[in-house]
């Protein structure tokens, strides 16, 4: 089912809103208060894991927070015992609780910025894609089976994971959220500082590019030699710029620990606020998605409610859609990722020699479909623990 249909489903059929977090770790618990935040009374909220002491305590603390800012008018359920190495038992907790929005915030090693070791040593973040698919490709399957129509969000490295499993012929999430998120703000920040505007929310910034420059921007304030496709206007106003002098303005100092994670529930917040304002708003709302469609790299999207009809698509306004597909794969394939095809990932030529010289490891340059489970655990057993992870 595409997302349009889901979308349009969503607004015929529910008043309230149920919105199941899936992985209840710094990214889902920041996601939550934001959330319960909002004071939405449409919204219920079922968070699911395995560890239901440790999720109780965190929804307690969410509760007790937004309670005292009087904004506490969401309800959350906990369900327990929903293990995400095990179909059977995401199909059960999604058969017993029909949520509408499934948001995945889960990670198979959890605790680690992978970042943390693959940017020092390879400069190339595609390398962790077998670990970041692990576990949505169980949820997708679930979904198919139990809930086809509900919409999904995706959290870890949509730019890459996405396309796999629509490569793979596999149902694959809506929506992914994502480093593109964060770079916006930023350029947006640095268009205010270059040109002095005081109200940057006024300020519209349009992307697509791929991982490897959401990093490389952010960390370093360059393109690496490749031109992005950026278009930025005030008030309606087109901006020229010089995108070099922009880029090195987007290096702004972040923690490199949980607290990081922020950004990327604010990423899947804004997501969720965008689909229920195009759903009973009516409003068409930009927002930029990695992996969208199951293409790789990240793009400017339209949740579009304008009409009193609703739908998705990729945003061609400033940039045509087969530019950004190529853009996207040069980026990507920085990022070590020479491409997806045919349920396949290719690692380039460049990262698996990177990574034999750095950890006497061997990757190999093709992984199937079927050997996601068997590469994510060699990746944890001779990268990540060799590392002292």
């Amino acid at each position: 089912m595409n997302t349009t249909t889901k979308l349009i489903k969503l607004k015929e059929n529910k008043i309230d809103v149920k919105i199941m977090i899936m992985g209840l770790g710094s990214v889902g618990q920041y996601l939550l208060d934001y959330l319960c935040s909002a004071g939405d009374e449409r919204i219920e909220i079922i968070v699911a894991g395995r560890n239901k002491d440790k999720m109780q305590q965190d929804v307690n603390i969410v509760r007790v927070a937004a309670a005292i800012r009087g904004k506490l008018r969401t309800k959350i359920k906990i369900v327990e015992n929903c293990d995400l190495d095990n179909i059977e038992s995401i199909k059960k907790c999604l058969r017993e609780n029909q949520p509408d929005i499934i948001v995945n915030t889960s990670r198979v090693y959890a605790g680690l910025k992978y970042g943390s070791i693959s940017w020092k040593n390879f400069r190339a973040y595609g390398i962790w894609t077998p670990l970041a698919i692990k576990y949505i490709k169980n949820i997708m399957e679930a979904v198919e089976a139990e809930t086809p129509s509900a919409i999904v969000i995706n959290t870890s490295y949509s730019d890459a994971v996405i396309p796999w499993l629509k490569s793979a012929g596999k149902a694959y999430p809506d929506f992914g959220s994502g480093n593109l998120n964060h770079l916006i703000p930023r350029i947006r920040f640095a268009v205010a500082q270059k040109y002095g505007i005081n109200d940057d929310w006024n300020i519209d910034v349009s992307l697509a590019t791929g991982h490897f420059h959401d990093v490389v921007i952010s960390k370093e304030g360059q393109n690496e030699g490749i031109t992005q496709l950026i278009s930025v206007s005030y008030k309606g106003e087109k901006i020229v710029f010089d995108q070099k002098e922009i880029l090195s303005r987007c290096v702004i100092p972040m923690p490199v620990d949980a607290k990081r994670n922020m950004m990327n529930a604010s990423s899947n917040y804004e997501i969720i606020s965008a689909i229920l304002d195009a759903v009973f708003e009516n409003k068409k709302i930009r927002i930029h998605i990695p992996g969208f469609g199951g293409n790789i790299g990240g793009y400017p999207v339209w949740i579009d409610g304008s009409n009193g009809d609703v739908k998705a698509y990729i945003d061609e306004e400033n940039f045509a859609y087969e530019d950004m597909v190529l853009h996207n794969q040069k980026s990507m394939y920085k990022d070590g990722i020479e491409k997806i095809e045919n349920g396949n990932l290719i690692y380039t030529d460049e990262l698996i020699e990177k990574v034999q010289k750095t950890f006497g490891t061997k990757l190999p340059k093709c992984v199937t479909f079927e050997q996601i489970d068997e590469t994510a655990e060699y990746i944890i057993q001779n990268i990540i623990k060799k590392a002292g992870k």
